[in-house]
């Protein structure tokens, strides 16, 4: 009897009035300014991501009604040799694009993460090509690769005749200088976050350890790495996102040529979705991206929490 009346009491119990009295000192405007962009998510973001795991169980050209086809898109996809090829692309994307730009960004905020003339002037112009949209770093690094380039032109320069060769044409080197392209305009935006979590260390761990005789390079893995730990988790889902959406530069570069040897997942699923119009099919492949993308970040946050205990 008494558990009863309690949550009877517990269910008749009002509102608290200060909570009531906060929301109502809230301006309907700052409501307007929330809403909006609310509205604005679920509509342009949420609702079609839901509308593409739906559509990946169909088979739909855009007109009519969708033909449901169960799970035949995926066992399409397991069967399809340009997608094998797009995923294993994706992988040493991930891999190349990530370590190199992750590599190069924590190095260069090292060396910039100090006091002196010109620093700044440095740092802007590292991070200067992160200003540029992905296609136009694409079209201007296909200047750079065409066979009168300044790739091929320093080569010569250099003496270096026997590496020359129309880079984008040859299926065996184009994915790696379209990755060279990306990682050169990625590198800057990771140097910024780590230049910030560089602020946040505190010098006089790194004082007291050098008394104590740590070496510099001891000291930057056993005081500074550690303390950026928050920073890491970031640029890791950072990387790994970008990783798996990287198109503009791609498509801008190749459009997946020559000979899919540099398709991606994200330039096949739009090449079947919106030139081929296969919608079901590109949906299959948009719903393998995200589900890869949780599957690495998750893996990540999982393994740091268990670290951290």
């Amino acid at each position: 009897m008494g558990p009863g009346r309690s949550a009877a009491s517990a269910r008749s119990t009002p509102p608290d009035p200060r909570r009531r009295s906060v929301l109502r000192r809230v301006p309907w405007v700052v409501w307007l300014f929330l809403l909006v962009p609310l509205a604005a998510e679920v509509f342009w973001v949420f609702w079609p991501a839901l509308n593409s795991f739906s559509l990946s169980f169909t088979r739909w050209n855009g007109i009519g009604a969708a033909e449901p086809v169960g799970f035949g898109n995926y066992v399409d996809l397991w069967n399809d040799p340009v997608f094998r090829t797009a995923l294993r692309n994706n992988v040493i994307w991930v891999i190349g694009f990530g370590g190199l730009s992750v590599l190069g960004g924590l190095i260069l905020a090292v060396l910039l993460n100090r006091p002196g003339r010109g620093i700044g002037i440095y740092r802007s112009a590292i991070y200067l090509p992160m200003v540029f949209s992905l296609a136009v770093t694409g079209l201007f690094w296909r200047v750079m690769y065409s066979p009168a380039g300044l790739v091929n032109t320093t080569l010569g320069a250099l003496g270096l005749e026997s590496w020359e060769r129309q880079w984008l044409a040859d299926p065996d080197v184009a994915l790696y200088a379209v990755l060279i392209a990306a990682v050169w305009r990625q590198v800057g935006y990771i140097m910024v976050l780590y230049l910030a979590g560089l602020k946040g260390v505190d010098p006089a761990l790194e004082e007291a350890a050098a008394m104590d005789g740590a070496n510099r390079r001891q000291r930057f893995f056993s005081i500074v790495m550690p303390q950026l730990k928050g920073v890491n988790a970031v640029v890791f889902a950072v990387t790994v996102i970008d990783s798996l959406r990287t198109f503009d530069i791609v498509w801008a570069m190749t459009r997946g040529g020559p000979y899919n040897s540099t398709q991606l997942l994200s330039t096949y699923m739009f090449e079947q979705g919106f030139t081929l119009v296969n919608l079901g099919y590109g949906s299959a492949i948009a719903v393998v991206i995200f589900a890869l993308a949780i599957v690495f970040i998750i893996s990540y946050l999982v393994r740091s929490i268990r670290q951290e205990d």
